[in-house]
């Protein structure tokens, strides 16, 4: 019994922690770019499956996407042809 109070005591802490960390645009990016490298999925996976572990809406994360984020998300919907694609040098 000691031992699950601990361990409740324990989550609560970690709850309080992460409620108390405030998104930033640079927490976002830093979470998403993270997210891709180790799970190796898009941009777009990344940004909705961190947008849901922080029960955010999807459409109001636009705020937290920083530049770099903005440009690698173009670039994925253009390969993927959900944007059309701009005209580009062959090299």
């Amino acid at each position: 019994m000691v031992c699950g109070l601990k361990k409740w005591k324990v989550i609560i802490i970690m709850i309080k922690l992460d409620s108390d960390m405030m998104m930033t645009k640079s927490r976002f990016t830093r979470m998403v770019e993270d997210w891709v490298r180790e799970k190796q999925q898009p941009y777009m996976d990344a940004v909705v499956a961190i947008c849901e572990n922080h029960n955010m809406d999807v459409e109001d994360c636009k705020k937290f996407v920083s530049p770099v984020i903005k440009n690698k998300l173009e670039a994925e919907a253009m390969s993927l042809n959900y944007l059309p694609r701009q005209n580009t040098l062959p090299l």
